[in-house]
């Protein structure tokens, strides 16, 4: 559940894996890693991006 948390958040920017580590400004592997579970950010991690993408799109950036 908590790897497919973070393929579920991107495809709500409708971005794909290297433009969503872009965005968030970390390594395309650490991402791929954290989507396919091979290994596991921090619970506060998962949180701060999905409030950072609602919050964009809320304002319409996204």
């Amino acid at each position: 559940m908590y790897a497919s948390a973070f393929a579920y958040i991107r495809s709500q920017t409708g971005m794909n894996k290297k433009e969503f580590a872009e965005y968030l400004g970390i390594p395309y592997r650490t991402l791929q890693d954290w989507e396919l579970g091979n290994t596991q950010a921090p619970e506060y991690v998962l949180r701060l991006i999905a409030y950072k993408v609602q919050m964009e799109k809320e304002r319409g950036n996204l």
